[in-house]
C-alpha cells in the first residue's frame, strides 16, 4: 500500500549501489506540537475511510548520498501524524518519505503497474507494487528495504521476488520530501503472461488492494494517475535504454 501522492516537484534519478539506513527511534517535534490537530484530522479521515488504521510507519532523517551509497536514519511515527504531514504540505522539511518499489520489467520490454482499488485510500492511483515501510521492515538496527519490496510484491501481486532477476543496487528518485527506491526486477515472462497471473491472484483475494494491472511500454501509456516520481523513473529508464 502506498500513501497519497506527494506534491509536484522536480525529480532526479540517481543510481545507488547500496543502502545504509539505520533505525534510530526518536521523538518527532511536529507530531508532539500538533497532536490535537492531527487527531482531529485523522478522525475525519477515518469517518470517510473506516478501514484506515493508525499503525506505526517509518520516516527517514539525516539523508545523505555519497559515492553511490544512500545513508540515513529512520524512526517510527504514527500513521495519523505521517499522513497529516503530507496533507499539510510537509511542514517539517528535515525528514523524508522513503519507500521501496518493485519495478517489474517483462521479457518483451514492458513495465507492469497496479491500479489501486476504489476502496483504498489512494483509489485510482497507478504505481509499482510498494508500501510505506513499517516496524516489520526493521532488522536489528537497520531498515531492510529489500525485505520490504519483496513483501509488498507478494502481497499485492502474488509474485515471488525469487522468480525475477533483480538488478544489483537501486535507483533513487528524489524530489522534495520523496525518496522512492526503485528495485528493477527482470522477468522471463511476457507482460501479458504476468498480467494474467496477477489478475488471477487478485480474483482469489477477498479484498484485493489492486483493481487492475497496467502494461506500460512507452510515453503513450503514461497516465495522469501515475505519481510524478513514477513517470520520472520510467522516462529515465527509457532515455538510458535500460
Amino acid at each position: 500500500m502506498r500513501i497519497e501522492s506527494l506534491s509536484v516537484h522536480t525529480f532526479s534519478v540517481l543510481p545507488i549501489e547500496c543502502l545504509e539506513v539505520g533505525f534510530v527511534p526518536r521523538p518527532w517535534r511536529f507530531a508532539d506540537e500538533r497532536r490535537g490537530e492531527i487527531n482531529a484530522h485523522f478522525a475525519e479521515m477515518q469517518r470517510r475511510k473506516p478501514a484506515l488504521w493508525n499503525g506505526r510507519v517509518l520516516l527517514l532523517g539525516d539523508l545523505a548520498i555519497h559515492g553511490g551509497v544512500l545513508r540515513g536514519a529512520c524512526f517510527d511515527v504514527d500513521y495519523a501524524s505521517f499522513i497529516s504531514w503530507q496533507h499539510w504540505e510537509f511542514p517539517d522539511t528535515s525528514v523524508h518519505d522513503c519507500f521501496a518499489m518493485a519495478t517489474i520489467l517483462s521479457s518483451d520490454g514492458a513495465f507492469l503497474l497496479g491500479e489501486m482499488g476504489s476502496h483504498t485510500f489512494n483509489g485510482g492511483q497507478i504505481y509499482f507494487p510498494c508500501g510505506t515501510p513499517d516496524l516489520d521492515d526493521v532488522a536489528g538496527d537497520r531498515v531492510d528495504f529489500d525485505g520490504s519490496v519483496a513483501r509488498e510484491l507478494k502481497e499485492e501481486t502474488g509474485l515471488d521476488i525469487g522468480e525475477f532477476a533483480a538488478e544489483a543496487g537501486w535507483y533513487a528518485v528524489l524530489g522534495g520530501p520523496a525518496v522512492a527506491l526503485m528495485k528493477l526486477l527482470r522477468s522471463r515472462e511476457t507482460a501479458a503472461a504476468l498480467r494474467a497471473r496477477i489478475l488471477g491472484h487478485l480474483a482469489r483475494e477477498a479484498v484485493p488492494e489492486l483493481a487492475d494491472i497496467r502494461i506500460v511500454r512507452g510515453e503513450g501509456d503514461l497516465d495522469p494517475a501515475m505519481p510524478p516520481f513514477v513517470t520520472a523513473y520510467l522516462r529515465h529508464i527509457w532515455s538510458n535504454g535500460t
